[in-house]
């Protein structure tokens, strides 16, 4: 019986792709070393023999199994597509509804399963993520929230593991997703000797990562409140005159926002304040407490304090060597 089963669309993410199988062979290489048992996993695929990945790459794979759960973890990389509408598009297709109906039948029967990025929306369309917390790409967790709102999602976390349901944040999320699975089948020792083979830091959140107008979609209201943000950091308006200037009432200018973002407004202008107060630590000689008026908080322990919360680091993490 193999510990993973790796289940591969068509056109998927190959970065995703590679660094499962780069991960596992590094395991497989280092284990004995540590006198632990070898992972074994498999391929598989609604298509057999060679499938296309993104960027031109293909992968060698073996027809899905049956409709039957096995003891094995099913991971699902990223689908290689970038947005809401895309993922929706791709999981309409025949061999994805194959694929979902089969991570369905292992889910619903007890098996384990992990998805990275928009593998995650795989998951979701299987009815596996109902009542549980999880993350995905951070930009698409709006999405995500409005697909299933019986799940919590948590845009900032980069791996959440809620029972047998397992998932990790962007693409290159992927390899904290197998660091973290090794971990949680093989033991600490094998995960953290396979990522000093491969310099792979394991990141706890992505909340470093975050970009706040990226969290717009598209939005126009998102990307006007940002911009109005960001224009006013230190002195920022009130939500009653926001929600004057955009012709609304202040409980319909926070349910937009949080429908959009998954953030109330305050929160998103925190996370706008602590994004800017990262790129002036990194790219600027300006002290923490200049930084700190800079961006409106009364003091440099009031944003380490903040810093540490969000990133999990304190400032002088973020301070180029250069």
């Amino acid at each position: 019986m193999r510990d993973f089963t790796i289940l591969v669309l068509p056109g998927a993410y190959a970065t995703s792709v590679a660094v499962t199988l780069d991960i596992l062979n590094t395991a497989v290489a280092v284990a004995p070393r540590l006198k632990l048992n070898c992972p074994t996993w498999r391929l598989v695929s609604p298509h057999p023999k060679s499938i296309p990945l993104s960027s031109g790459l293909s992968v060698g794979v073996t027809p899905m199994p049956g409709m039957r759960a096995d003891q094995s973890t099913w991971i699902v990389p990223g689908l290689g597509v970038g947005s809401a509408g895309e993922v929706a598009e791709r999981l309409a297709n025949d061999d994805a509804q194959r694929a979902i109906r089969a991570i369905r039948a292992h889910g619903t029967n007890g098996g384990s399963v992990a998805a990275s990025c928009t593998g995650v929306f795989l998951l979701q369309a299987a009815q596996l993520l109902i009542d549980r917390r999880v993350t995905t790409s951070w930009w698409l967790a709006a999405q995500l929230r409005q697909l299933e709102s019986r799940c919590v999602v948590d845009a900032d976390r980069m791996v959440c593991t809620d029972g047998s349901v397992t998932t990790a944040g962007a693409a290159f999320g992927q390899t904290d997703l197998m660091l973290h699975l090794l971990r949680s089948r093989f033991g600490a020792p094998l995960a953290d000797m396979v990522g000093r083979v491969l310099l792979i830091d394991g990141r706890e959140a992505q909340s470093p990562f975050i970009v706040p107008m990226m969290l717009s979609n598209g939005n126009d209201l998102i990307t006007r409140l940002t911009e109005r943000f960001e224009s006013a950091l230190t002195h920022p308006p009130s939500m009653p005159t926001l929600a004057e200037e955009f012709a609304m009432s202040t409980r319909t200018l926070s349910r937009h926002v949080q429908a959009a973002t998954g953030k109330s407004p305050l929160a998103l202008l925190q996370s706008i304040r602590l994004n800017r107060a990262r790129m002036l630590i990194k790219t600027s000689r300006m002290t923490i407490e200049q930084i700190a008026e800079q961006v409106g908080y009364e003091d440099a322990t009031a944003l380490r304090r903040l810093m540490l919360k969000a990133f999990g680091a304190n400032p002088s993490k973020f301070r180029s060597r250069n």
